[in-house]
């Protein structure tokens, strides 16, 4: 057994939002847990999702530029709407 992670990367990657938002039951997180600190990729990885929606963030209240097709503003705002805690 030793070091190794149970869960692979892309598994890390699909568990990440619910890990980011505590939703992942005990057993889940502590093998995700246990695969950051195996795989330096990964926190890599984790570090810069996070940096990222921080980013996000903070454009949220920029202009949309007039370029940008309204179907694409639409599906960003539903997303959106998706994720934010009601």
């Amino acid at each position: 057994m030793g070091n190794s992670p149970h869960l692979t990367c892309q598994q890390l990657i699909d568990f990440i939002m619910s890990y980011l938002d505590n939703e992942l039951p005990d057993d889940q997180r502590a093998e995700f847990d246990r695969h950051m600190a195996a795989c330096p990729s990964c926190v890599d990885y984790l570090e810069t999702y996070e940096k990222t929606v921080q980013l996000t963030k903070t454009a949220a209240d920029d202009p949309v530029p007039a370029e940008v097709p309204e179907s694409l503003v639409q599906a960003i705002l539903a997303a959106r709407k998706k994720t934010l805690p009601s």
